[in-house]
């Protein structure tokens, strides 16, 4: 049975140099990841609706640490947007929440958090920075939607992949994302396949949820100014 496309992620990562207007010191550099998810093929037809989620994160690039992130969701006729900004002096993160569409007040939380704290985004790539030794399993925190969770991340096989940029070794890590405490509080389960080399680039990943499973590949990486990485 062939599969079907359901979404396709785009993730981009653009160098930028910010002043003292910002939220990080004068003239320090950052990192500015940009993603992207897109419903598409029968997904709409079989659910009913359209999703887009868009999100941007500010990050100091030395130490790797996020410092503002932004959302934009979109499922059908809900809209929310949000904003997350990371205070590392008070290691306070303020979380602010609006419907685009309504004239109500925001939502607005503050959450103390311990370093080095993550967010949805960051996480991938703060994920590609660990020494990864099969075996192995390390915590991460991570904010997200007004809340801070802590979960560990198991380094789990080592293997050869056919991937687009050709058969490599890849190592095999299952963030535990899923569950009553969790980042997403149904169940499930999350594998991502890593390749074992300086570029350390996800080329695959597995997503196992009650509605079936979605197998996510790399389709084409860009550097220098391109357009980022789409996968689906």
């Amino acid at each position: 049975m062939h599969g079907v496309d359901v979404a396709e992620f785009r993730f981009k990562a653009v160098t930028e140099r910010v002043s003292s207007r910002g939220v990080s010191p004068d003239d320090s550099l950052t990192v500015r990841l940009v993603g992207d998810v897109v419903s598409k093929g029968l997904f709409p037809r079989i659910a009913g609706f359209r999703f887009h989620e868009h999100v941007e994160s500010m990050v100091d690039s030395d130490p790797f640490t996020v410092l503002r992130t932004s959302k934009l969701e979109e499922q059908g006729k809900r809209v929310r947007a949000s904003e997350a900004v990371f205070d590392h002096q008070t290691h306070k993160v303020t979380w602010t929440e609006r419907d685009p569409n309504q004239a109500q007040a925001p939502r607005v939380s503050a959450l103390e958090f311990s370093e080095p704290i993550q967010d949805v985004l960051t996480v991938i790539y703060f994920l590609r920075t660990q020494k990864l030794e099969v075996g192995k399993t390390f915590d991460v925190p991570l904010s997200d939607a007004g809340r801070v969770y802590r979960f560990s991340v198991a380094v789990v096989e080592r293997k050869e992949l056919n991937t687009v940029l050709g058969r490599v070794s890849a190592v095999r890590v299952d963030p535990a994302l899923f569950g009553e405490n969790g980042l997403v509080r149904s169940r499930g389960a999350l594998s991502i396949w890593i390749t074992d080399d300086s570029r350390r680039l996800p080329v695959r990943a597995q997503l196992k949820v009650d509605i079936g499973t979605f197998d996510i590949k790399l389709k084409r990486v860009s550097y220098g100014g391109g357009k980022g990485s789409p996968a689906k």
